[in-house]
């Protein structure tokens, strides 16, 4: 089965309860879950939350709307995928993140058909840094796959981000990234800050009225005749989060050596 997992939390850093501001009337985790909804191969839909009492209102919003939910260790990320991919029977776990509120259903859809076509050489296919920040944030890859990055993962960086030990492996573990026709990556449609929901929300404005699933060629005709909207969030920083937590890894490492 063909399973995408959304890992969601209210308590993010940069801007506490992102996945519930308001876009059009809905939560922003609920045009994420509708944009899923438009993939052509994803059979099953998964929020994997954490045990938390304040993201049991994530649980509830995925009970209304009809989707599996998921509750697991808050920091231990990896631990809290791989358990929600066994208790649904994942046998192709589609890795989405709860900050990608104008993920393309149908970008989506072509990573995880060139895993299918290639998975007896691959081990994981995500998109590549060509596309936009949260437009294809998309990475696809098997339980075994994960089992496997869930049993040897040590480092603090590697359980909070769930492949990241995957990457850090290529001897391991076969990889291929999908890039998109042109370099876009000064773009960015993920959800960190304000900056970039005000972002998403004028592309939901001025294209959600004509299609609710509109997709990603939409976007790029729309900044190429609004491009002052590009510059709502043009600063901010590809991965910060990620960055951070390898600069931790690090410090920590380096405290160790030095009570040596």
């Amino acid at each position: 089965m063909i399973v995408a997992i959304i890992q969601a939390r209210m308590g993010s850093t940069r801007l506490p309860g992102k996945v519930f501001k308001d876009i059009l009337g809905k939560p922003m985790l609920w045009h994420i879950i509708n944009r899923l909804r438009a993939s052509k191969l994803i059979e099953r839909i998964i929020i994997a939350t954490s045990d938390k009492e304040s993201d049991k209102v994530i649980l509830k919003l995925a009970e209304e709307v009809g989707v599996e939910g998921f509750a697991g260790s808050e920091e231990d990320v990896l631990d809290r995928y791989y358990h929600a991919a066994k208790k649904f029977e994942a046998e192709t776990i589609v890795r989405i993140t709860g900050d990608c509120p104008l993920i393309d259903p149908q970008i989506v859809d072509e990573i995880i058909g060139y895993y299918l076509k290639n998975k007896n050489i691959l081990d994981i296919v995500h998109n590549g840094t060509s596309y936009p920040d949260g437009i294809a944030e998309t990475e696809v890859f098997s339980f075994a796959v994960l089992e496997k990055s869930w049993q040897k993962a040590r480092l603090p960086s590697e359980r909070e981000h769930v492949t990241s030990y995957i990457w850090k492996n290529p001897d391991l573990f076969k990889s291929a990234t999908l890039e998109y026709k042109e370099d876009n990556s000064f773009m960015r449609f993920v959800v960190d800050e304000e900056k970039d929901f005000m972002l998403v929300t004028e592309i939901f404005n001025n294209l959600y009225e004509k299609s609710n699933i509109f997709h990603y060629e939409d976007i790029l005709k729309l900044l190429n005749k609004k491009p002052e909207l590009i510059d709502l969030n043009r600063k901010t920083i590809r991965n910060e989060g990620y960055i951070k937590s390898i600069e931790k890894d690090n410090r920590d490492k380096l405290q160790k050596e030095n009570l040596l």
